[in-house]
């Protein structure tokens, strides 16, 4: 196991992972992808102009405290359309005592980047790694309450601001097993990812939320398992927009020779993908060789729809002693610039299909429970903190197909619905009624689907009654 620096961070971060003759700790932060690029460039002729020509982001990881440097800040402002904070957005920083947030930090990247048209990732809601000193003490019910809050918190704080987030980070283990990473988080139960997910929708309905690793780059079995889970995801109607691939290379860690087919295939299970935190170590024409085939490889697939590269010149990145970056450390250009430059700019690709993330469509999966006789049923899960809940609602369909359906419940006094998706809500305090939408009434014999609300106060207890509408 090696001990790494925190990205570029100044601040220590223990590691526990190793990755193929590297170990790659580095936390995904994703971006927002927007075709706004900084004022007075011409287009094709920056990282940001080019990819916004090819309907996609160019981003770069950001520190809040480098922005006061002249070189850092003018390189970032002419060449990027999207920023990801280093670690400004992660647990430690944004919660280092349980219920006191802080977000001076990374408003301060936020705002830099808003205010000139860039996209903002935000960079992470929940991981194993760089947890405060109090969440790391906790297990059990009251870690799994106190994640899905921050996750809450977080998002809701930032709702509207942030375009994509890696809600979930670096969740599966190294190794041929394709296992899950064993955490305090993983030992709350297998369904925490899933949970942070929902939280994350409920916070922000607008934003894109991705899962993010390394060492996934290629087909392999850490890959599949992620593979695996995003497909379960979609099959069940879990909200997930999008898979970060991190993309950290070096001589004993290549660009894989089926990175494309890779990135191809989870595109084709109906998400996003972007690459989430690319440095690639050398130099001359091998390094320039490589970034322009990484850069091909997104063109290449229609639903990859940006790049963020992992910091801005060579000095500013986790790993400076590789100079893995488009910058030297004065700032010039290198030749693995002008390598991403062509080939952003190079041939014709159809812009990434980006619609605004929704819950998919219902599907089939069979019932764990005789389906009801006739009309409808439903049932409802929370997930509870101090102060506030999270809840999603199972509707089946009995023994006869339904083109519309109607749940009703009562809400505890005190409590108040403040966000609602796949169903249309009448009051939003004491009996209310959720009613679908378009996409989601009609389901054959048996068949279920999902919808969601979050509220403060108590959720609801008892069982819903589903009519037939």
């Amino acid at each position: 196991m090696d001990n790494m620096l925190a990205r570029a961070s100044g601040r220590p971060v223990p590691r526990r992972r190793s990755r193929v003759a590297l170990a790659s700790g580095m936390v995904g932060l994703a971006v927002a992808a927007t075709v706004a690029v900084a004022s007075g460039a011409n287009a094709g002729t920056t990282l940001a102009t080019a990819a916004a020509e090819k309907g996609r982001y160019f981003g770069a990881a950001v520190a809040a405290h480098k922005l006061s440097d002249s070189t850092y800040a003018g390189i970032l402002n002419r060449e990027f359309n999207s920023v990801t904070p280093e670690n400004e957005m992660k647990i430690d920083a944004t919660e280092p005592q349980q219920g006191q947030f802080t977000f001076g930090n990374a408003d301060r990247i936020v705002e830099h980047a808003r205010s000139r048209g860039m996209s903002v990732r935000g960079h992470t809601l929940a991981w194993h790694s760089q947890q405060p000193g109090w969440m790391q003490n906790m297990s059990g019910s009251a870690l799994r309450q106190a994640m899905l809050n921050h996750v809450t918190q977080v998002a809701t704080y930032y709702r509207g601001k942030i375009h994509s987030w890696d809600v979930v980070n670096e969740a599966f283990a190294d190794g041929g097993t394709g296992a899950r990473r064993d955490s305090n988080l993983q030992r709350t139960g297998n369904d925490w990812i899933e949970a942070a997910f929902r939280a994350a929708r409920a916070a922000d309905p607008t934003a894109k939320l991705c899962y993010n690793d390394y060492n996934t780059d290629g087909q392999n079995a850490k890959s599949n398992a992620v593979y695996a889970m995003v497909q379960d995801f979609k099959a069940r109607g879990v909200p997930i927009d999008c898979v970060g691939f991190q993309s950290h290379f070096n001589s004993a860690s290549p660009v894989p020779s089926d990175y494309q087919a890779n990135l191809q295939r989870f595109a084709n299970l109906g998400v996003d993908v972007q690459i989430t935190e690319l440095d690639i170590e050398g130099s001359g024409q091998t390094q320039a060789d490589n970034y322009g085939r990484v850069v091909r490889a997104c063109l290449a697939v229609s639903r990859c729809t940006g790049i963020t590269v992992w910091g801005i010149r060579d000095t500013d990145s986790w790993r400076a002693s590789g100079t893995p970056l488009l910058f030297d450390g004065s700032g010039n250009k290198k030749s693995a610039y002008t390598a991403t430059l062509d080939a952003l700019n190079g041939g014709s690709t159809p812009p990434p299909t980006t619609p605004p993330p929704t819950t998919p469509p219902p599907t089939t999966p069979p019932p764990t429970t005789p389906p009801p006789s006739g009309g409808c049923s439903a049932a409802v899960s929370l997930n509870s903190w101090n102060g506030g809940f999270v809840a999603t609602v199972r509707v089946t369909a009995g023994s006869a197909p339904i083109d519309g359906w109607a749940v009703a419940l009562t809400l505890p006094g005190g409590a108040t619905i403040t966000n609602t998706w796949s169903a249309r809500a009448t009051g939003t305090t004491g009996a209310v009624t959720f009613r679908n939408v378009d996409y989601n009434g009609r389901l054959a014999a048996g068949v279920t689907t999902e919808f969601g609300f979050q509220g403060t106060g108590t959720g609801p207890t008892g069982t819903p009654t589903c009519t037939v509408s």
